[in-house]
């Protein structure tokens, strides 16, 4: 009884905030829910393609399945072994990567689903991948807390940058693709230079684990968030935090639209007890965690449910559409549209 006891408090601790309200005026997106894929293991993440007409969905198993966005029908599925975490398209959307448990980054030619390279240098988890918008580099990090970055045209040798201390849950390029962004377990977030891997910034203020980065598409703005139920904003080039939002709970996804209007969140679903009691039972709690936010005053304007907290979530370059890979074993599409 003891142990449970302490095991109420600290998750009471860790997220009980009180949830912020919508609001009722001024410009807001709305979200419909139109499709439900159900997954027979935990999903992980979606990505589309850059030109919106592909959509790609991870699960821990590591069954990759690519859609045609213009019915939703699947038109090849690859199988990451050992399991999946992350996904990214090539610029031109000739090509998948994906990364998984196994500490590898496959590359696959999606006209005829082969396997065409593996780039090595992890030896762990790499949790988050991600390729620049000039489709000459990938940049993957995890469980070793360092950040590889290859050069596709001589991958042999990445470079491994080196600063975080502990395990790094998500590395982004800028839409210029001269810096990479980072956060880490070790409760910062860091820019480093995405050229020569040189560090240009820490971002310092989060008192727990940074789980979620989003540039903003002009590239002026960094979006973090994670563990300590916040989302903070940090200016660019100088890195000033020049805002911060108490969401109430655990914050682990963030993603602009591509006119960055709106900020789209996805955490946990439930409280500290209803965690706890979710944990146990299956059920309970508030479920929520999907948050959209008015970039330009930082009011939430929407709250959608999941029946478990999100895992992943991504957004269509037109920003028509929000995908949500959820623990309930279910990955979620909602048509966004844009009201006032």
């Amino acid at each position: 009884m003891r142990f449970v006891a302490a095991a109420i408090l600290a998750l009471c601790l860790a997220g009980c905030g009180a949830d912020p309200q919508p609001v009722s005026s001024g410009r807001r997106l709305d979200a419909t829910l139109v499709a439900t894929w159900p997954a027979a293991a935990p999903p992980r993440q979606p990505a589309f393609s850059r030109n919106g007409q592909f959509l790609a969905t991870s699960d821990a198993s590591g069954l990759i399945t690519v859609r045609r966005t213009s019915d939703w029908k699947p038109v090849a599925t690859l199988q990451h072994e050992g399991g999946a975490t992350s996904v990214a398209f090539s610029p031109d959307g000739k090509t998948l990567f994906t990364a998984g448990y196994d500490g590898k980054v496959r590359l696959w030619e999606l006209a005829t689903r082969r396997l065409t390279g593996i780039l090595e240098g992890p030896t762990r988890t790499l949790w988050s991948l991600d390729v620049s918008p000039d489709g000459s580099q990938v940049a993957a990090a995890g469980e070793d807390a360092a950040i590889y970055v290859w050069t596709l045209a001589d991958p042999a040798a990445p470079k491994r940058l080196r600063g975080h201390d502990r395990n790094i849950w998500e590395v982004r390029f800028s839409p210029d693709g001269k810096q990479l962004a980072s956060g880490s377990f070790d409760e910062t977030a860091r820019l480093w230079d995405a050229a020569t891997g040189a560090p240009l910034k820490i971002l310092a203020g989060h008192d727990q684990a940074v789980v979620g980065l989003a540039f903003s598409p002009d590239g002026r703005l960094l979006a973090t968030s994670g563990d300590d139920s916040t989302i903070r904003f940090w200016r660019l080039p100088d890195a000033a935090l020049i805002r911060t939002i108490a969401v109430g709970n655990h914050t682990y996804k963030l993603a602009f639209t591509s006119d960055g209007r709106w900020l789209v969140s996805g955490g946990r679903a439930h409280g500290g007890l209803g965690t706890l009691w979710h944990q146990l039972t299956g059920s309970g709690g508030s479920a929520t965690p999907i948050r959209i936010w008015r970039a330009a005053d930082a009011a939430l304007v929407g709250a959608l449910p999941t029946g478990d907290d999100v895992a992943d979530l991504g957004l269509s370059p037109n920003g028509q559409w929000l995908v949500v890979a959820s623990e309930d074993q279910r990955t979620r599409l909602w048509r966004l549209e844009p009201r006032g």
